[in-house]
């Protein structure tokens, strides 16, 4: 599996990239913050990172707590509030990154045009260790162990990403 083909993204000045996953209180927050903190210093493209929910559960609540904690542990800072995906937020992407399988159909559901389709990837796609899943699995109500694990997936995925926009 080679890492997605990115070049439709080439000569942009701006980028918008969300990700996304059921509660945007766990897993899409916290490839937010990393993905945000890793981008701050690129000024070409400018990359500006979001993340919503496909679920409307936790829409106007703050990031999952151990979520949180684990990507602060990790020097990571990142604002967050939770909200939910919609076609508008499909439209304004130039990426939208899913965590899992559910996260991919709900966001499919959306799609209108293959120009919006081929905005889709699972986040794990561009892990260039090429893991044998491309799922981010859902740490919700485990211990701070798999939210540690959560965010060595994503710092893999998002260096990936990097890599690959930066070509």
């Amino acid at each position: 599996m080679s890492l997605p083909d990115l070049s439709f993204l080439k000569d942009r000045d701006t980028l918008i990239i969300t990700m996304v996953c059921y509660g945007n209180i766990c897993r899409s927050p916290m490839a937010a913050a990393v993905l945000h903190n890793k981008v701050a210093s690129i000024e070409k493209p400018k990359i500006i990172v979001d993340s919503a929910g496909t679920s409307h559960w936790h829409v106007g609540q703050g990031p999952n707590p151990p979520s949180k904690r684990t990507w602060e542990k990790a020097g990571y800072t990142f604002n967050h509030v939770a909200s939910q995906f919609n076609y508008s937020r499909l439209v304004a992407a130039d990426l939208v990154l899913v965590m899992d399988n559910h996260n991919h159909q709900e966001v499919s559901k959306f799609v209108t045009s293959d120009e919006e389709e081929r905005k889709i990837f699972y986040l794990r796609e561009f892990d260039p260790t090429k893991p044998e899943s491309v799922e981010v699995p859902d740490p919700y109500s485990l211990p701070d162990e798999a939210f540690e694990n959560v965010l060595q997936m994503v710092e893999k995925a998002t260096d990936g990403l990097i890599k690959q926009l930066l070509m």
